[in-house]
Parts: C-alpha cells; structure tokens; sequence
C-alpha cells in the first residue's frame, strides 16, 4: 500500500469520519491522487473490524523500543576510539613537546 493511503486512512480517522471506499477516494482526489478502485476496496476490507487507535499506539511504541539499544550501539562506538576532543589534546601536548 502506497504512503497515500495510509494517510488517507489516518487523515480519516482523526477527523472521527468512516473509513468507507468514498471518503478514501474523496481524500485522495482532493490530494491531487488518482485512487485505484482495487487497492481502495482491498484496504477497506482489510481494515474491517481493525482497531485504529491500539495499532497507532503499537506503531508509535516500536521506535520508541529501539531507540535505546542504536544509543548503545553508539557508545560503545565512542568508546573503541579517541574522541575528536582527545586526539585534539594528545596533538597539542605533542607540539608543545617539539617546542617546549
């Protein structure tokens, strides 16, 4: 499914409208997008029975998950390796002993 859709869908659901075959393809008429019958008729069905608000609160949870494990990943980064600060540092002290 296209990006358009699936804020077509969302578009919808925050303005507490149905989410019916006709309000996609109005949404995304008025978006300036061609909607196609099949994959609008398709996403109708397969939203039946869906509920929208856990599965927005399940999408917005999963990065929130991850993020901590890449700021790991991160630091142990830094760690392997002098910073710019110290290799800064440890090149001015190598200077300074060519002229000190």
């Amino acid at each position: 499914m296209s990006m358009e859709y699936t804020y077509a869908t969302l578009l919808l659901h925050a303005a507490k409208q149905p989410i019916s075959e006709e309000n996609l393809k109005k949404v995304l008429s008025a978006a300036g997008a061609k909607a196609d019958d099949a994959r609008v008729k398709g996403l109708v069905a397969a939203l039946e029975g869906v509920n929208i608000e856990e599965v927005i609160k399940q999408a917005a949870a999963a990065p929130v998950a991850a993020a901590p494990a890449g700021g790991e990943a991160k630091k142990e980064e830094k760690k392997e390796g002098p910073s710019e600060a110290e290799k800064e540092a440890e090149a001015a002290a190598g200077l300074s002993a060519l002229f000190g």
